[in-house]
């Protein structure tokens, strides 16, 4: 069952690569890392890619002026916690920023807003709200995470948009 699911994770990967134009040697070992990661710490892929393409656009040392760093723009305070020596290491950021993706997701027992939120605006101010965040730039963030990540798996988005449908916390 393991490997049909490595081998099924491994097609997807192949199909999207086919259905994009060509890339470079440096996003290749890049996504291969993405992959890895995600498998072994049993993130979903698409939340993986769709935080990376959000925070760095796969830019392996982008800088925010916040001072984040990295793929998955990492705080210095974040990559001591998570023992990544060097953000702009393509390896070390990934591993960290995945690593710290699944304790997220265990934190906020799977709920992809609250992962999400707590990833862009700290475990600990989306931890005490909880559902209750308000702030527009972490509602606009999780709803952009959300866009990719629903592309990524190739889910359609509801395009209705009734007002008890929707999460007004």
């Amino acid at each position: 069952m393991k490997l049909i699911l490595i081998l099924a994770q491994a097609l997807s990967a192949i199909s999207i690569c086919w259905s994009q134009p060509p890339k470079s040697q440096a996003r290749i070992e890049t996504e291969y890392y993405v992959v890895a990661y995600a498998q072994h710490y049993r993130v979903p892929l698409a939340l993986v890619r769709a935080i990376v393409e959000r925070e760095s656009n796969w830019q392996p040392c982008a800088v925010s002026p916040k001072g984040a760093v990295g793929l998955m723009q990492l705080m210095p305070v974040t990559a001591r916690r998570l023992g990544v020596g060097d953000r702009c290491n393509v390896e070390q950021n990934v591993s960290g920023g995945v690593r710290y993706l699944a304790w997220l997701m265990q934190q906020f027992h799977n709920d992809f807003r609250l992962v999400a939120a707590a990833y862009y605006a700290g475990e600990d101010v989306i931890g005490r709200r909880d559902l209750g965040y308000r702030n527009p730039d972490v509602i606009a963030y999780v709803a952009r995470i959300r866009t990719t990540y629903l592309r990524q798996t190739g889910i359609k988005p509801r395009t209705t948009n009734i007002s008890s449908e929707r999460d007004v916390r």
